[in-house]
């Protein structure tokens, strides 16, 4: 009995260190969230009106007063993000150390509201989870529940972005903890209902107000032939994003690395405004079924923002794959639609290829399909209508795509740390 009451007591505690971190990530993320939404609409509505020019040199300031930042503020300590969190984990003695949350928030909402073409979910994942790493320091709960906390405090972040609390729980536990425990669901649980409880205070609406009208199972194959491709684009994105990464890691001049980069994604966006920031204004544009535009602008767009995320990143900006994963997944999802539509003579809905899109690159970038597949059904009013079409686009393009690429974005320093492990093995 007194066995019992122990672990009753290490249970209790866990669930209110688990409340601790949920309501502190939610608060950070949530003024993260308004200053980077409304910074980033009036500057590039400013700018838009006034002088487009402008757009080549604003990624140029953002990154610019990241790293200055870096270098006086935060003592030239870099961020590398999800990589530190499994770090964190798999050495549990290590300990993500307190400026991960102004790091992370802050250059997140410079680069994104500057028009980095990104997003600030990984900045809030880490931010977050170094919420929960802090309040576990402070021995609130059991010594053992560290992983707990640092899951709770990314359920909560993630479930706020994407206002889904199921969301923020399942990347907690595919992407982040990478297994499941009763101790597990117990924190994440905690976190994702204190989470739906702020959601609903503060009325938080679906990213996209466009509603699905009906799916027909005829288009199944297609939804299958477009979940490959999107598998495919994720591979794309992988690639460039690892391969800018080394490729602006070896340029020394700080001047040249951050200019090459960040001058590049301003000339993207002056040419396709759309790629300015995490481009969700440039989704709801063309999913508008008023909309018109041509099936060449759809493909560069396609292939530009995957482009223009790595640039952005390479050059020295904070953000993550969510958001070009979803954008550009999307954007191939419409251009499938329309090119079966034109060339085949189908009545193919283009909102439902862009959501099924979104869900298989997302899925496929961070080999989480059950995450990305609730995380797509809470873009839009009425997303579940879809979930058959959601979940096999999202189970076929990460399985395609871990067929061709054995690592993701945030694998790839796991993965080349294994491999010249096994060279020296030999």
């Amino acid at each position: 009995m007194k066995r019992q009451q122990i672990t009753n007591q290490h249970v209790f505690k866990l669930i209110l260190a688990s409340a601790l971190v949920s309501i502190s990530s939610l608060l950070l993320v949530f003024i993260t969230q308004q200053l980077t939404e409304k910074a980033e609409h009036f500057i590039f509505e400013t700018v838009s009106e006034t002088q487009k020019l402008l757009f080549i040199i604003l990624p140029t300031l953002g990154i610019t007063t990241i790293y200055f930042l870096r270098k006086l503020v935060f003592k030239g300590r870099k961020n590398k993000g999800i990589t530190e969190i499994y770090k964190t984990l798999d050495q549990r003695k290590d300990h993500l150390p307190t400026f991960k949350i102004p790091s992370h928030l802050i250059n997140g909402f410079l680069t994104v509201s500057t028009g980095g073409s990104t997003g600030i979910e990984v900045s809030s994942v880490v931010a977050t989870a170094t919420v929960g790493n802090m309040v576990h320091t402070k021995h609130f709960s059991a010594n053992k529940y560290k992983k707990e906390l640092i899951c709770a405090g990314v359920t909560a972040g993630v479930a706020l972005l994407f206002g889904s609390p199921l969301a923020g729980l399942l990347f907690a536990l595919e992407v982040i903890a990478r297994k499941t425990s009763k101790t597990l669901f117990i924190s994440c649980g905690t976190s994702a209902l204190l989470s739906l409880a702020f959601i609903l205070f503060f009325n938080y609406e679906p990213l996209l107000p466009f509603k699905i009208t009906t799916w027909n199972e005829y288009a199944i194959p297609l939804f299958l032939v477009l979940s490959l491709l999107c598998g495919l684009l994720s591979v794309y994105f992988t690639l460039l994003v690892t391969r800018m990464k080394k490729l602006f890691g070896n340029i020394n001049n700080n001047f040249l690395r951050v200019n090459l980069g960040a001058i590049s994604v301003g000339l993207f966006i002056l040419l396709f405004p759309v790629l300015y920031g995490d481009s969700y204004h440039g989704l709801k544009e063309i999913l508008n079924p008023t909309h018109v535009i041509t099936l060449y602008s759809l493909a560069f767009l396609m292939l530009l923002k995957p482009l223009a995320a790595a640039l952005t990143l390479g050059a020295g900006g904070d953000g993550g794959v969510f958001a070009p994963s979803i954008v550009a997944g999307a954007f191939l999802g419409v251009l499938f639609a329309h090119i079966c539509n034109a060339q085949f003579g189908l009545a193919l809905i283009p909102l439902n290829f862009a959501l099924v899109g979104a869900a298989a690159t997302l899925s496929a970038s961070i080999y989480a399909p059950l995450t990305a597949l609730i995380l797509v059904c809470n873009l839009v009013p009425n997303g579940y209508q879809l979930f058959i079409p959601l979940l096999l686009g999202s189970f076929t393009a990460k399985y395609f795509a871990k067929r061709i690429l054995p690592y993701n974005v945030y694998t790839y320093d796991f993965y080349l740390a294994k491999k010249e492990a096994d060279l020296a093995a030999k």
